[in-house]
């Protein structure tokens, strides 16, 4: 089971990484009103969402103690992510608007991760 978290959490933290890095390779195109949905935003918010609702399942599994608000606020977060991304992915361009939205809320989910007690 063990093992299974690991991959898990680096599946997460990859997912992360897409969502984030989708979202800063578009901030330079806010100046020349070019910016997109890229699919690493996309995916990244998929990835975060599947892998993040499977390590729940896992701790829960494990009878590890899972702060449930945290989790529940996490997973509101990433599906108002994800459908963002969904909705605009084919606009061209895209609102800054709705890019400043995804990037604020990633960093939100991250301090959420970070800062509040919960699930390890």
């Amino acid at each position: 089971m063990e093992i299974l978290r690991d991959v898990l959490v680096i599946l997460h933290f990859i997912g992360l990484a897409s969502l984030l890095g989708g979202f800063l390779v578009q901030m330079s195109a806010f100046r020349t009103k070019s910016a997109v949905i890229n699919p690493a935003i996309l995916h990244g918010a998929l990835t975060q969402l599947v892998t993040g609702l499977l390590l729940v399942v896992l701790a829960e599994m494990r009878d590890g103690e899972v702060n449930h608000m945290k989790i529940g606020i996490k997973l509101f977060i990433v599906i108002v992510i994800y459908v963002l991304a969904l909705v605009n992915r084919k606009k061209k361009p895209v609102s800054p608007a709705v890019l400043g939205t995804i990037g604020l809320l990633t960093l939100t989910n991250i301090v959420i991760a970070v800062v509040v007690p919960g699930m390890v």
